[in-house]
């Protein structure tokens, strides 16, 4: 990759407006370039908008004893692992982008599981192909080395204000004291019974169904195994987690029947967080920053600026529609082909971002009915023959995860979406949480040609991601947006959606979240016909000639704060339990 595209000044920037190529290469240059000149007191208070009431007060409480974003960030998912295990907790990992408004710096920190070391390529195939997605979802092989404490820890230790402790108080005595079990994770517990092994394994099933019978909404439940796993981190710090015995029990859990892993102690030792560079690119006036591969978002760069290059067409009302539609199929075409582990493979991302590339990309148009292949991202400048042809991408993934968005009182902000994979992930139980099966996030299948994947399962690999956290700043290089979903594949679709309906569409916020999310991954388009236009939006679509897949909800969890002139605008998405809570002053 050429590191060179994520690096040049503001001086480049300010003369590079008439030359396209330059004007994205500036567009890109990390925050902390940048000389903003913002005046020192952020006059907008803060805002916490995350999946779970419960959560966003512990975010809340973190504030206003004098924490800061990444303060907020980690206590605020510390109690979504909690209540909302089916989304994501200590057993996954998760992308975290942080703004310092002070310094001008955007930090990526990928705490994405890693595969381990024992791994193969073919470790979910059998004599009949592959597995299945729920043979593979609910097996041993399907668990990945979790990275969310050390993300915790990384974030803290380069940005954290309050001391590490304080930040684990709410979530402790919610697991000591109970919660209210609440009706989206109750409602989850009868169909996972009949479809997963919830209710089967060891520690879950006791957990989960006590004396048999599920959950159910309103009642207390108590989880005094987190909060000892919880009281040791807090304590001990992260080698509490990784050494001793709660690696012991999750070594354990992976290794057991069906399908056992490979999971060992040393690849929970080993385990890295890593920071990446943030990605940025312009759309009109405005430069969306973003999370790199091993992440996807890179799409949240090209859908717009490849809606904004597709020319109108003759569908009324909904032109803005079809090339949202269009954007995103050619988007997820070039996402599907070329994006993996960063570190184990060549991705062109220079390339696929670049203006020219983007321009020449508007013109593969591909009619309503014809299968959309990616780019030919060889004929441009910078391609090599390490660029790889990779075979069809095969990778399923599935919606369980979460997302927050924060922005605290000096106007720092923090955007993290974290992840257990599946519902439940492995439904895998060690020490008061479920293990990931992030593993299922690799492309299961080998192609009997011998060629390879891009996002192809490897030792100490980590698995290809759609969450893409994002930050969005105007042209005086102002903080505008901080947004980002859960939802599995459809996260892209998700998250652009929100951007182009704000920066584009000029709807508020929580009327952005609240638009039909329509999803243009493949052959079939998915439409929300459940809210406000997706009925008339999915008879537009069809009379156009796409293939139109109606549905009457949609899976996202859009959670984002726009700073406008007058203060904050927050959004929590209905779909799920979030909410939005304002502090206007510090109680400090």
């Amino acid at each position: 990759m050429n590191r060179a595209f994520f690096h040049r000044s503001s001086t480049v920037a300010l003369l590079a407006a008439a030359l396209a190529s330059a004007w994205l290469l500036a567009a890109c240059r990390p925050a902390e370039t940048l000389n903003l000149n913002q005046p020192d007191v952020w006059p907008h208070g803060a805002m916490v908008s995350a999946a779970n009431p419960l959560a966003v007060a512990a975010g809340i409480e973190m504030l206003e004893q004098g924490g800061n974003a990444i303060d907020a960030a980690i206590a605020t998912h510390l109690v979504l692992g909690l209540v909302e295990p089916q989304s994501s907790g200590l057993g996954g990992g998760g992308f975290l982008l942080h703004y310092d408004r002070s310094t001008q710096a955007t930090l990526f920190l990928d705490g994405r599981e890693t595969a381990p070391a024992g791994a193969t390529v073919d470790m979910f195939m059998t004599d009949k192909g592959a597995m299945g997605y729920i043979e593979a979802w609910v097996s041993g092989k399907a668990v990945g080395t979790p990275g969310m404490v050390a993300l915790y820890h990384q974030a803290h230790q380069q940005a954290g204000r309050l001391p590490w402790s304080t930040l684990f108080e709410p979530a402790l005595a919610l697991a000591r004291d109970g919660f209210v079990v609440s009706p989206r994770l109750a409602g989850y517990l009868p169909m996972m019974a009949q479809r997963s092994r919830l209710a089967k394994n060891e520690g879950s099933q006791d957990y989960f169904y006590p004396d048999g019978k599920p959950l159910v909404s309103g009642e207390l439940l108590k989880n005094p195994e987190y909060a000892e796993t919880l009281n040791a981190i807090a304590t001990l710090g992260p080698s509490a987690f990784y050494t001793g015995e709660i690696a012991e029990a999750i070594v354990q859990a992976a290794a057991r029947p069906p399908h056992p892993g490979t999971l060992t102690l040393s690849d929970l030792a080993d385990y890295q967080v890593k920071s990446r560079p943030v990605i940025c690119g312009p759309f009109r006036t405005y430069r969306i920053c973003t999370t790199s591969p091993p992440s996807s978002g890179a799409a949240q760069i090209m859908i717009p600026n490849l809606y904004d290059q597709l020319a109108p067409n003759s569908v009324q009302p909904f032109d803005h529609i079809i090339r949202f539609v269009d954007a995103q199929r050619l988007a997820y075409a070039d996402r599907d082909h070329f994006f993996g582990d960063p570190d184990e493979i060549s991705i062109p991302l220079d390339i696929l971002l670049s203006p020219e590339y983007l321009q020449v990309r508007a013109k593969d148009r591909f009619a309503p009915d014809e299968p959309v292949s990616h780019g030919d991202v060889w004929q441009f400048k910078g391609a090599s023959a390490e660029t790889p042809r990779w075979a069809p991408d095969t990778t399923d993934e599935m919606a369980g995860t979460t997302h927050l968005s924060i922005i605290d009182f000096d106007g720092n902000a923090v955007a993290l979406t974290a992840t257990v994979e599946g519902p439940f992930g492995s439904q895998r139980w060690a020490k008061g949480f479920v293990l990931n099966n992030e593993m299922t996030d690799f492309a299961k299948t080998v192609p009997e040609d011998g060629s390879a994947v891009a996002n192809a399962v490897a030792p100490n690999r980590r698995p290809r991601s759609s969450m893409s956290p994002t930050l969005v700043f105007d042209e005086t290089d102002a903080l505008v947006l901080v947004t980002g979903s859960p939802g599995g594949n459809s996260i892209p679709a998700y998250v652009a959606k929100n951007i182009i309906a704000v920066l584009d569409w000029g709807l508020t916020p929580q009327m952005a979240v609240d638009h039909p999310n329509i999803i243009a991954r493949g052959d079939t388009i998915r439409v929300e016909i459940g809210r406000g236009e997706g009925q008339a939006i999915a008879e537009a679509l069809e009379a156009y000639g796409y293939s139109v897949r109606r549905r009457e909800g949609e899976n996202s969890g859009l959670h984002s704060i726009q700073v406008t002139p007058t203060g904050l605008q927050g959004a929590a998405d209905p779909r799920r339990e979030g909410v939005v809570q304002h502090l206007t002053n510090p109680s400090h």
